[in-house]
């Protein structure tokens, strides 16, 4: 019998996808791993260094100090248009009730003139029972004329002069909106950057910020250091000063003496004079100064760890200028409020020849400024977060300095 099996269809291998599901599930699987494995290998935004968040931090007052000092000029400026806007308007409803006093006045002449009604002179002159009268009663009529016509001038003078006034407060008005608007965006700016200096501190570990602390007693120390070298400079050359003075007084007296039988005359003519006028014109200009500048270093002195508030100028808070502002105020001096006024009053000196008083200014856009009160120390208000105190000169780059009186 023939065998079945030989007439059958071949069976057609089927190739299972099974080791294809396997490979995908693998390479998905080590894709995944890869994927996980590059994103925790890849490298985070690397933290800086706590020196840079120093620099950082310090840039950031910096900029928040020149931003107050923006608005203070802003809000002395404020202060100044709103104090000539009242005045401008107080001068137009003055003016404006004049103007309605000579309405009033214009309008009881028209009234007259309406019930007495217009004639012709010469009409008048031929019904006049009496020509004298007549004449009497036309130069009469010729002073009220006048009256009308003074009337009628002084209403046209009132009214110009109320619309000239008038369109001078609205100009002030705009530029007051305008001044007002820059101080908005100077307090924003200053908050601004105190925000981000705070945020930066707020990131900081304890860690950190012990090193910070340790950066800070560094930078410190460096500047007093600066400090102590310029009082040892200013101390010798004080000494030399004096004895160079010593012996150019005992070199005139040696000479009075020597000047023979008029001895007498001449000490009483030469050194006298000589002597009393060298004195009197040193303490004199000194004193004087020397005087203002005592009473300025008391008060700042007593407001020494009061608190460091942008754009408060005291009693109970100070920023750098209204620090300076108010303590030269006890000395009889009015400075201005900003830095950038401060520096362009009174006489620049130079860092070697500064005296109890002076005001010395900081950084290239002359953001902050101190009261120097000798041995290259000051007294000022330094940032936010601290309090006023004395501090070396040298803490922070000088822009120079002024004497101001």
């Amino acid at each position: 019998m023939p065998v079945l099996a030989s007439h059958r269809k071949p069976r057609t291998k089927v190739r299972t996808t099974t080791p294809a599901v396997g490979f995908t599930t693998a390479a998905l699987a080590s894709v995944t791993l890869l994927s996980t494995q590059s994103a925790t290998a890849a490298p985070s935004e690397p933290k800086p260094a706590i020196e840079d968040v120093q620099k950082k931090v310090d840039e950031l007052y910096r900029q928040a100090g020149s931003a107050t000092q923006q608005y203070n000029r802003a809000k002395a400026a404020s202060t100044a248009q709103r104090t000539k806007v009242d005045t401008l308007l107080s001068d137009v409803a003055k003016r404006t009730e004049k103007i309605n006093e000579a309405r009033r006045e214009l309008g009881a002449f028209a009234a007259e003139q309406y019930r007495t009604g217009g004639i012709a002179p010469t009409a008048t002159f031929f019904l006049a029972d009496d020509p004298q009268a007549y004449f009497d009663q036309s130069r009469l009529m010729s002073r009220s004329t006048e009256r009308q016509q003074k009337a009628v001038d002084d209403f046209r003078t009132q009214q110009a002069a109320a619309s000239k006034k008038r369109a001078e407060a609205v100009q002030s008005l705009e530029s007051l909106t305008e001044t007002q608007t820059t101080l908005r965006s100077s307090k924003q700016k200053v908050q601004n950057k105190l925000t981000e200096a705070r945020s930066l501190l707020a990131k900081l570990t304890a860690e950190e910020k012990a090193r910070l602390a340790e950066l800070e007693r560094k930078k410190e120390a460096e500047a007093k250091e600066k400090a102590e070298r310029l009082a040892a400079r200013q101390a010798a050359e004080a000494k030399e000063r004096e004895e160079r003075e010593a012996a150019e007084k005992k070199a005139r007296e040696e000479a009075a003496k020597e000047s023979g039988g008029d001895s007498g005359s001449g000490t009483g003519t030469g050194t006298s004079p000589g002597s009393g006028t060298g004195t009197d014109t040193g303490t004199g200009t000194d004193g004087s100064y020397a005087s203002k500048a005592q009473k300025v270093l008391d008060f700042a002195r007593a407001q020494i760890g009061k608190p460091y508030v942008w754009g408060a100028s005291g009693p109970a808070s100070y920023d750098c200028s209204g620090l300076t502002q108010a303590a030269w105020r006890e000395a009889g001096v009015t400075l201005p409020r900003t830095t950038w006024d401060q520096v362009k009053v009174g006489t620049r000196v130079a860092t070697s020849d500064l005296q109890p008083g002076d005001l010395v200014f900081f950084y290239d856009d002359i953001s902050h400024v101190g009261i120097y009160k000798g041995d290259g120390m000051m007294i000022h208000a330094p940032k936010p977060g601290a309090n006023v105190r004395e501090e070396s000169i040298y803490y922070m780059p000088i822009y120079g300095s002024v004497r101001p009186a």
